[in-house]
């Protein structure tokens, strides 16, 4: 498997519109950090010590049965655009992207399982499922950590759990996440406020890609903050429990919205899909705004004709690595808007059964 097999592709499984309330949740991620005794930390391990632990870790996927079929990836092998492919598929983080010797990821060919290597840690194993499946997500993430803890000695302390870069991982080492669409709350101007009392229940709002990422389309992303002291399964009950109350609060928005001001919502999703429709040159940014109205058109079904999951396959393709992938040339902005607009054009006249406008 190469990075132009995950082109093929298309969209990305994980997020392939099933799973439970999937209207709102796009996806679930649970993510364990995990560090080897007896070498530092990768922010103060020399390049030959984060090879070796990239060599360890190799050869254990190698020896991996019943888990799928696992493909590493040196990072310093690959170019910059296929490493920033990956960060647009969430299989690695932005910063592991910047890369260094060392550093390298291991996937499953569904992109369910990700296995970053020497990032912040030395593994951070990822799990993902669509929609609200946290559990679902660490069982998966659990079975390979289990598998890697049988090949390799962590980093363990019977007081603080497992040793991290980051006290904030400290452990249970488990970050676990969900990935939401909230564009009513977003409308009503909710969002600070939820953020606010998120963080009050030990919760974190951020962007699409994570710290300090960009806030766009209404997606966001909501995660646990406190890894030393809750269990494992403390942290995923609460994140399910809040998850499911903040789905409330935005179908609630949307049926105010729907019963309050029905004419200006009809007129916002139809002005969305006639831009995605006809427009000759979009950023990513107004694409994406365009796209969460259109989804939630499609939702409240307001629009018909077109599947939710566009929103989904559309949020990949039409990043600038994909993009520039997808037509096998480097582009400038300029260009890139231009191209983005005709693909979007094309997969809406698709799905419409119309004949692709110009």
């Amino acid at each position: 498997m190469e990075v132009e097999d995950l082109i093929r592709h298309g969209g990305v499984g994980w997020m392939g519109g099933s799973g439970a309330e999937s209207d709102v949740v796009l996806s679930s991620r649970v993510r364990l950090a995990r560090n080897l005794e007896d070498v530092p930390f990768p922010g103060a391990a020399s390049d030959e010590q984060r090879e070796h632990v990239y060599e360890l870790v190799r050869s254990a996927t190698q020896r991996a049965r019943g888990l799928g079929n696992l493909q590493p990836f040196r990072l310093d092998d690959l170019p910059a655009l296929d490493r920033q492919i990956l960060v647009e598929r969430h299989l690695i983080s932005p910063q592991q992207a910047d890369g260094g010797r060392g550093r390298g990821v291991v996937i499953r060919d569904d992109e369910a399982v990700s296995i970053m290597v020497n990032e912040e840690d030395h593994l951070r194993i990822q799990g993902f499922y669509p929609g609200l499946e946290l559990e679902r997500a660490f069982e998966l993430a659990t079975r390979f950590d289990d598998f890697l803890a049988s090949e390799l000695r962590y980093a363990f302390d019977g007081r603080l759990g497992y040793l991290t870069a980051c006290p904030t991982n400290l452990g249970t080492g488990l970050r676990a996440s969900v990935m939401v669409h909230l564009p009513a709350l977003t409308m009503a101007e909710q969002m600070r406020r939820l953020a606010h009392g998120l963080g009050q229940v030990g919760l974190v709002v951020r962007g699409l890609y994570g710290e300090g990422s960009e806030m766009a389309g209404s997606i966001y992303q909501i995660s646990n903050q406190l890894t030393l002291g809750p269990t494992e399964d403390e942290v995923l009950s609460h994140l399910q429990e809040v998850t499911r109350q903040v789905i409330q609060q935005e179908r609630r928005a949307r049926q105010a919205m729907l019963e309050q001001n029905r004419v200006a919502l009809e007129d916002r999703v139809w002005r969305a899909l006639g831009t995605l429709r006809y427009a000759r040159r979009l950023s990513t940014t107004e694409a994406l705004e365009h796209l969460s109205d259109v989804r939630l058109g499609i939702d409240l079904g307001l629009i018909t004709g077109i599947a939710p999951t566009i929103l989904q396959e559309l949020l990949v393709q039409i990043r600038p690595a994909h993009l520039q992938r997808l037509t096998h040339h480097e582009m400038t902005a300029e260009e890139r808007d231009v191209v983005r607009a005709s693909w979007i054009r094309r997969r809406i006249a698709r799905a419409l059964g119309e004949q692709t406008q110009a």
